[in-house]
């Protein structure tokens, strides 16, 4: 049999957007295709929406069920808000009368007599109602009916071999709890989904999907995130930086405090990620609101993702330093997303990213992203040795877009020698650094640039003082040793900015 997809008929929409968008835009009709996953990762979710799929483009669909019951499928369904009219609903599990001590099998073996039952009832039905998406929930119940491995490889051939000459699409569930990691169907299957039901130490829930093989067709690979909400599965394709390259004109962000852009060699380029790295509490996230502050007054969309702070807090604060946000947030230049690390997988924030850049929710699409702080997205990570690779990945897609992307990150510690907990800062174009200091007994916060790609900045250390606004001092020329947190003071005169609770 020619497993070549036929390039004259169009593929068969799933009618999840994020799933299409993994496999190329959809399956090869007239296909078998295993679904596999435990129970309760979204299996017969999935199918209900590819059979409703089916139902808005005028196609007689199947749902053949071994296991569940009409009026369990109905349950599911209501709870999304769906109604499964249009459906063929063909139950085939066991009744009553199977409790019946005179119903029960003593001379034959059950897959003798059950399964040739089961087989043919199944195809009587196909043959009824002519069905161009079928599923088949689940492939447990024949497998065990089966009893042995070469008789259910023969009865999953001759399904395939029977539904592809019929022009059928087929679904094959499979809950894993007789055989797991069956390679035999992955064999026979022209393509395998894999749902993964993941339950972390603390927090939510997470689902992943894999696409484990399709053949004659292109499919992002890997695993991706999605959910199961009301209204069906929400998959978060994973984010290839690559497929979105873009040619950008070079502009530069400004921000309120000039000397906080001299200091940055006049500003921060668009398409380039910040980094603001130091200990808590000394004017990290408040530079950053400074930035895209700026840049919704000009009319600029920016995106504020706070994982630390409270909303209620973090625009209180802003409003003590001078920032009244409730303007740009009014217009919705400014928007701010409370994000809880414990609920949310790192595919779905990807995306919702994604979704402010394209513009995608509601919005004018975002040039400034602010993420407050990369502390809270660590947490978000059921994976911490990936974080890395998936934040450079989200970067990089952030600077095909000309984006500006902010960066908080908190150190361990206050002053002296401090460590981050995870190294990021090879990943953005530049770093700003912040450090408490100690001088005429009061601690003092100091702000220099360490790195910076896309062109020249000042390699000074100067004071930065957060009262009525964000003040940045001149360069700190007369102490030596500010970095450490106890600096040496080497001149006459004095250059900071007076007391530091004035």
């Amino acid at each position: 049999m020619d497993d070549s997809p036929d390039q004259s008929s169009p593929l068969s929409a799933t009618g999840v957007v994020g799933l299409d968008n993994i496999l190329g835009g959809g399956l090869t009709p007239s296909r078998l295709y295993l679904i596999e996953g435990n129970p309760g990762s979204g299996k017969t979710t999935l199918a209900l929406q590819y059979l409703l799929e089916g139902v808005r483009r005028k196609e007689p669909c199947l749902y053949v069920t071994l296991s569940e019951t009409k009026a369990e499928l109905t349950a599911v369904a209501k709870s999304h808000g769906w109604s499964l009219e249009g459906i063929e609903i063909v139950e085939l599990t066991a009744s009553e009368a199977e409790l019946e001590p005179d119903n029960q099998h003593t001379m034959f073996q059950p897959a003798d007599v059950e399964l040739g039952q089961t087989t043919k009832a199944v195809l009587a039905e196909v043959e009824r109602v002519k069905p161009r998406r079928v599923v088949i929930d689940s492939l447990s119940e024949l497998r065990l009916l089966a009893q042995s491995s070469l008789r259910y490889r023969r009865q999953i051939l001759a399904f395939k071999q029977f539904f592809t000459g019929r022009e059928c699409t087929v679904l094959l569930l499979d809950d894993n709890t007789s055989s797991a990691g069956d390679l035999q169907l992955h064999s026979i299957a022209h393509g395998v989904i894999s749902l993964e039901h993941l339950s972390p130490q603390y927090g939510s829930e997470r689902r992943r999907l894999r696409v484990v093989k399709l053949r004659g067709q292109r499919f992002r690979g890997g695993l991706h995130d999605f959910n199961i909400a009301t209204g069906g599965l929400d998959v978060f394709p994973r984010l290839v930086a690559s497929e979105h390259v873009e040619g950008r004109e070079r502009a530069m962000l400004t921000g309120d405090v000039p000397e906080l852009d001299r200091l940055l060699g006049g500003g921060i380029d668009f398409g380039t990620s910040t980094l603001l790295v130091g200990p808590a509490g000394c004017g990290k996230s408040s530079v950053a609101i400074n930035y895209a502050r700026a840049a919704a007054a000009r009319g600029d969309r920016a995106a504020l993702f706070a994982f630390d702070e409270r909303s209620e807090t973090l625009l209180h604060r802003a409003a003590g330093l001078g920032m009244d946000l409730r303007p740009q947030l009014k217009n919705k230049t400014l928007t701010l997303q409370q994000v809880d690390p414990a609920e949310l997988s790192p595919g779905e924030f990807a995306a919702t990213v994604r979704k402010a850049v394209d513009g995608a929710d509601g919005h004018a699409p975002a040039k400034v992203v602010v993420i407050d702080s990369l502390n809270g997205y660590l947490h978000a990570m059921p994976e911490e040795d990936f974080l890395t690779v998936q934040m450079h990945e989200l970067l990089t897609y952030l600077g095909h877009k000309g984006v500006v992307t902010f960066l908080v990150l908190a150190q361990h510690g206050m002053i002296g020698s401090m460590q981050a907990p995870v190294d990021t800062t090879y990943l953005a174009d530049t770093v700003v650094l912040f450090r408490y200091f100690e001088a005429h007994g009061e601690v003092r916060q100091a702000i220099s640039v360490v790195k910076k790609r896309s062109g020249k900045h000042e390699r000074t250390i100067r004071e930065l003082k957060l009262d009525n606004g964000i003040r940045v001092g001149e360069p700190l020329k007369e102490f030596r040793g500010v970095l450490t947190g106890t600096p040496t003071f080497d001149g006459e005169g004095d250059t900071l900015m007076g007391p530091a609770n004035a």
